[in-house]
């Protein structure tokens, strides 16, 4: 299969990735099914993909957890080595293209201030949530990379 197949797949065809790397083989080895495992399990217990209830926890504290993607993705990569090209191609890209807009965004809206006023929390949140749809779908990927059981929908939502 492709790598621009196997996006496709995914929904995450969107992604901007270079023709050259879209048309090769994807065929994950142990390491990359390896550190897909490794994301995943941070993927699935972070506010990342789990909903965060308007009356419970806090924006920056959730901004936090997001952005800790980035070291937590570096230390997988460089655990795994060279051997994780197949992970390293698409974790690269979700940072990039995915996630960094946001966090950027908003680490810039939190300088010097303590939270949020209501209305920009508001702004957040509908943004949070927007981003967690895109890492849902990541994580899934994640589980297919790894060849486990997805459990992102174990949970009952009532």
């Amino acid at each position: 299969m492709k790598l621009s197949e196997w996006l496709s797949e995914w929904s995450m065809s969107s992604l901007k990735i270079k023709a050259s790397f879209l048309e090769m083989e994807w065929a994950p080895n142990d390491q990359d099914r390896n550190a897909a495992w490794d994301l995943y399990v941070e993927m699935l217990t972070r506010v990342a993909t789990q909903h965060l209830e308007p009356e419970s926890g806090d924006e920056q504290t959730s901004l936090e957890s997001i952005h800790c993607l980035f070291s937590i993705t570096r230390e997988i990569l460089k655990r795994q080595g060279r051997q994780c090209l197949e992970f390293a191609k698409i974790a690269i890209v979700i940072l990039n293209q995915v996630i960094r807009p946001f966090t950027a965004k908003w680490h810039k809206r939190f300088v010097g201030k303590s939270s949020l006023n209501s209305e920009e929390s508001e702004r957040y949140r509908k943004e949070l949530a927007r981003l967690q749809v895109q890492l849902r779908k990541y994580t899934k990927m994640l589980a297919d990379m790894a060849g486990v059981e997805d459990l992102s929908e174990i949970e009952s939502n009532g």
